[in-house]
C-alpha cells in the first residue's frame, strides 16, 4: 500500500467562477488560477502522485502551458488517474478538506463526492470530503483565499 499527501491553496478573487470538486459554487469571488483553480481537486491530484512519488501537480500540468488555460481541473484528475493506472496502481480511497470561512459548502458536498467517484471510477463510500473553517484567523479565515488538502491511499493491482 502507498499513502499520498496533497495540499493547495488559491486566492479568492472578483470575476472568476468559484469552483470546487467539480461544482460551480454560487458566490461573489472564484478562485485566482491558470485553471479553473479547483483547490480541492489539485489537492487530490497531488495527493495521488505523491502517493507514488510521481512528482506534483505543475510538473505534470504546468501553469506557463497553454493547453491548461482555464482547463477543467476534473479532466486533470482523469489524466492523472490514467497515469495511477499505468504504474499499476488504483485508489482504495480518498480523505479530504476544504478549508474556507465563506461560502458554507454543505450543501455541495455529495454533488463533489459523486463527481470526483465518478471521474475516478470509485464508489461514493471511497471519497470523503469535509468543509472546515479556521475560525477566522489566517487567509482563509479571513476570507482571501480557499485551502484544500487530502489523502489517498493506493494499493497495488
Amino acid at each position: 500500500m502507498r499513502i499520498g499527501l496533497g495540499y493547495d491553496i488559491h486566492q479568492l478573487v472578483e470575476n472568476r467562477d468559484l469552483i470546487l470538486g467539480g461544482v460551480k459554487i454560487p458566490y461573489e469571488l472564484g478562485l485566482l488560477g491558470h485553471s479553473d483553480a479547483d483547490v480541492l481537486v489539485h489537492a487530490i491530484i497531488d495527493s495521488m502522485l505523491g502517493a507514488l512519488a510521481l512528482r506534483d501537480i505543475g510538473y505534470h500540468f504546468p501553469d506557463t502551458d497553454e493547453k491548461y488555460k482555464n482547463v477543467d481541473s476534473l479532466k486533470l484528475l482523469a489524466q492523472t488517474n490514467k497515469l495511477i493506472q499505468k504504474e499499476e496502481y488504483k485508489i482504495a480511497n480518498i480523505d479530504s478538506n476544504i478549508i474556507c470561512q465563506k461560502p458554507k459548502l454543505m450543501n455541495y458536498i455529495e454533488q463533489m463526492r459523486e463527481n470526483i467517484a465518478n471521474v475516478l471510477g470509485l464508489e461514493l463510500n471511497q471519497i470523503s470530503i469535509k468543509a472546515k473553517t479556521n475560525e477566522k484567523m489566517d487567509s482563509t479565515g479571513n476570507g482571501i483565499a480557499i485551502v484544500a488538502n487530502a489523502v489517498c491511499l493506493m494499493e497495488k493491482i
